[in-house]
């Protein structure tokens, strides 16, 4: 489930989810639409999950 990666994420990185939404799919209700049910499609799911893994290289590479 997309939300339960999203959540991991955020307590990972600190990040709030405003800015989460902010960057991942320029929307900043984005992570609390999700935690009201929410049901993105497969295209957001994919851009979200690309986002949190190139965030992720970027700050490991570093």
């Amino acid at each position: 489930m997309l939300i339960r990666k999203i959540e991991k994420f955020l307590r990972r990185t600190g990040m709030p989810p405003t800015k989460f939404g902010r960057l991942a799919v320029r929307d900043p209700g984005f992570v609390r639409e999700l935690r009201n049910g929410r049901e993105p499609g497969i295209r957001m799911e994919r851009r979200v999950e690309h986002f949190m893994n190139e965030f992720g290289e970027a700050h490991h590479a570093g």
